[in-house]
């Protein structure tokens, strides 16, 4: 069981450090520049897909405010990027408790930062499955495996982190930054992280019930390299 060493959660977060990967990429123009103008001095860490297109938002502020999380961490992605964020500096960023005076001095140990906000959604396997004549690999192809994990650690986190894995959400939350100053409340996060895991578990149930409607023959079908090996 984890030592109860919390001295002090604030109310309201301040957002200096973000981590931003998202499949759906709807509301990013209106999202990124104003969390730049509500949150003093903020870095943005992304991956790929995202990486790019923030880099096209931002502009010139590109330059202050977004970071690679390849050169962040120090790590390049898995050919074929099917790992990118699963590592340990944005982990420790995730989970570390910033009134827990041992996750600060891991954080400076490894000169990592504390991420207060995520905003992560995940591989459309839903619409993927429901496409007509979708194959096994396809569908297995658009199984996420590193946004459900930063979604659910930063939910797990809600004392310290706010985690976004909705569109629908990104005007709520830039409201209360400019009215708070760049700041995000404890009550917020914690809707925010209610959503956050009923998303992940919604998401996992797809999964379970597309794997378990799937005969086997048809993986047969789709793997007959495997079966020929045997």
């Amino acid at each position: 069981m984890a030592k109860n060493v919390v001295t002090k959660i604030d109310d309201a977060v301040a957002i200096r450090h973000a981590l931003l990967s998202v499949s759906n990429k709807a509301g990013l123009e209106s999202l990124v520049p104003q969390l730049v103008e509500s949150c003093a001095k903020l870095m943005i860490y992304s991956t790929g897909g995202t990486y790019a297109s923030l880099e096209k938002i931002l502009g010139l502020k590109a330059r202050q405010h977004l970071q690679q999380v390849t050169d962040y961490t120090g790590q390049p992605e898995m050919q074929g990027g099917l790992v990118k964020t699963l590592d340990f500096k944005i982990y420790l960023g995730l989970l570390s408790e910033t009134y827990n005076p041992d996750h600060q001095n891991d954080l400076q140990r490894t000169h990592a930062v504390a991420i207060d906000l995520v905003v992560v959604n995940l591989y459309p396997f839903r619409e993927t499955i429901a496409r007509p004549h979708v194959s096994p690999e396809e569908a297995r192809a658009n199984i996420d495996i590193g946004g459900p994990c930063m979604i659910r650690a930063a939910a797990k986190n809600f004392p310290r982190v706010a985690v976004v894995v909705d569109p629908a959400d990104y005007p709520k939350l830039l409201e209360e930054l400019k009215k708070s100053k760049g700041k995000i409340s404890l009550q917020t996060r914690y809707q925010l992280a209610q959503k956050a895991f009923e998303h992940t578990a919604q998401y996992d149930r797809a999964i379970s019930d597309y794997l378990a409607k799937t005969e086997f023959s048809a993986i047969e079908k789709a793997y007959p390299e495997i079966m020929k090996r045997g």
